[in-house]
């Protein structure tokens, strides 16, 4: 009897497979990627896990380009299987820190990074750029802590052990689904993608009134902030998870808000120093890692971009 191939093996068939249908063989690689996910779940599992590491691997929007050069020009296919050997490699290694994350305890990102960790339960957590959150399974519950920053949380379906993150003094408690939440100085902000969550706040626990939860349904968002009271309101699904794509959506944004939300995560710090200039609204899908953001509103604007060492200065 044959012996089936380990998990780690099985991960690094899939990105294998992965940088097989980003080649230049996309629809023949296709036929065959579509036989081997059928042979087992695992292999489905694990093909959908090196998908999301390829999506957030840092300029990832740049390999069909890059493909395409490379077909391009003289003697492709050595080139090009070079290519796709380094894509592999780098879906592998993430691939890899993917499995050191499959138990419980402290993950962090750095300012610019992304990862995603599969808990041991299947559910997953997307940590956005300097993120920090906190693991702790038992047998009665599920309790995570967000510490700082934002993560989407993919819950996996567990009657018998809550799932539940606190973020400061707000509380959610997932019924089977996909929220974020985003931790910062002045707030908490909690969106429903997909799903039902049930939020208490501070207030409601300190009381010692019985507390009733707050149920939220998708495309929902609540903020609490430190001061002031909370609000429920509608929300873009498709502008709360930007991020995952490597972008942020602006609507109508004050651009002292736009510029905060783009310095964190990293590349060169843009500074506003007039609150006319601040208060200026900008719209768009912006990348993230984006460096000329501060060129380009300038040039919306009618704005001036100084650069002094790691800064630059918007100015009029």
């Amino acid at each position: 009897m044959s012996r089936a191939p380990s998990p780690r093996a099985v991960e690094a068939e899939a990105a294998a497979w992965l940088a097989r249908v980003h080649g230049d063989q996309e629809d023949a690689a296709r036929d065959a990627l579509d036989a081997w996910l059928a042979e087992d779940p695992a292999h489905a599992a694990a093909f959908e896990r090196a998908s999301e590491i390829w999506a957030i691997l840092p300029r990832a929007a740049r390999s069909s380009e890059d493909e395409a050069r490379l077909r391009a020009a003289p003697e492709p296919q050595p080139r090009l299987r070079a290519a796709m050997a380094m894509a592999a490699s780098l879906v592998l290694g993430l691939g890899a820190l993917w499995w050191a994350l499959d138990r419980p305890g402290d993950y962090v990102t750095r300012p610019g990074e992304q990862q995603v960790a599969t808990l041991g339960d299947g559910s997953r957590i997307a940590l956005n750029t300097d993120t920090r959150v906190a693991v702790q399974y038992n047998a009665d519950r599920r309790h995570i802590t967000l510490d700082r920053g934002e993560a989407m949380f993919e819950v996996a379906h567990d009657a018998d052990r809550p799932f539940v993150v606190i973020a400061g003094d707000t509380r959610i408690e997932a019924l089977g689904t996909v929220f974020t939440v985003r931790r910062t100085r002045d707030e908490v902000v909690v969106t429903l993608i997909k799903g039902e969550v049930a939020v208490t706040l501070a207030d409601a626990r300190a009381s010692g009134a019985p507390q009733t939860p707050m149920l939220l349904q998708p495309g929902e968002r609540l903020t609490e902030p430190v001061a002031g009271p909370t609000r429920i309101e509608s929300a873009s699904v498709e502008a709360a998870t930007a991020w995952r794509r490597g972008q942020t959506v602006f609507r109508d944004t004050p651009l002292g808000e736009a510029v905060t939300e783009l310095n964190r995560y990293g590349g060169p710090q843009v500074i506003i120093d007039d609150p006319r200039v601040a208060a200026l609204p900008i719209s768009g899908v912006f990348t993230t890692n984006a460096p000329d953001f501060a060129e380009a509103v300038a040039d919306l604007h009618g704005l001036d971009v100084q650069r002094e060492g790691d800064t630059l200065h918007l100015q009029r």
